[in-house]
């Protein structure tokens, strides 16, 4: 009787690595242009001033100034307010 009890608990064990998404500069911090802001995946934060979104969505600073969040109408914005 073949059996394969041994390789049983290792087949299914495999794991993706994690994406390392999230926020990465929080209201109040310094933004340079070109610092990433938020990491996400789809558009749980929507860019205001001062912010541009990439292909994957993220969030980048295109001014210098300072990370805000603002929610509007039940969306959520990123800005960089210069100052």
């Amino acid at each position: 009787m073949a059996h394969t009890k041994a390789q049983g608990s290792v087949k299914g064990n495999r794991d993706s690595r994690p994406k390392r998404r999230g926020v990465k500069l929080y209201g109040g911090q310094k933004a340079l242009p070109g610092n990433i802001i938020v990491r996400q995946k789809g558009t749980s934060f929507f860019p205001g001033n001062g912010v541009l979104m990439g292909k994957d969505y993220t969030l980048f600073s295109v001014a210098e100034g300072k990370v805000q969040f603002k929610t509007l109408k039940g969306k959520k914005f990123v800005e960089v307010i210069h100052g």
